[in-house]
């Protein structure tokens, strides 16, 4: 069985027991992205008006669409997990099968030299 193969985009970590993959940049990335927009909305709030408001909104804003992006994290670590733990049950369904087709063909063999000593008699 082949160990997956990871680039520099991708580092392991790990949530209680369980290694997680996930591409850490892109997470980054995107986290920073957030807080930059919510930084410009900041700027263009203050320079507009020194409304405390906005500048609360722009951060609930934020901070809203952080906690979007961590759910969708921890939605694709479970299904992850889930395709691993699928992957498993289909190897070992796959060594059931090849044992039963290496027992077949012995059953097979068996039976072929049974007859051939039974056509000699």
């Amino acid at each position: 069985r082949q160990r997956p193969r990871f680039d520099r985009m991708s580092a392991p970590t790990t949530s209680g027991m369980q290694e997680i993959k996930r591409p850490i940049r892109g997470l980054i990335m995107r986290k920073l992205t957030i807080a930059g927009f919510a930084l410009a909305t900041a700027l263009t709030a203050g320079c507009e008006t020194t409304d405390k408001g906005a500048i609360d909104e722009a951060n609930a804003t934020a901070s809203s669409a952080e906690q979007t992006a961590e759910n969708a994290l921890n939605t694709a670590n479970s299904a992850s997990s889930a395709a691993r733990s699928a992957q498993s049950t289909a190897d070992e369904a796959l060594a059931a099968a090849k044992a039963a087709q290496r027992a077949a063909e012995e059953a097979n063999e068996r039976a072929k030299r049974m007859l051939e000593r039974a056509s000699q008699k």
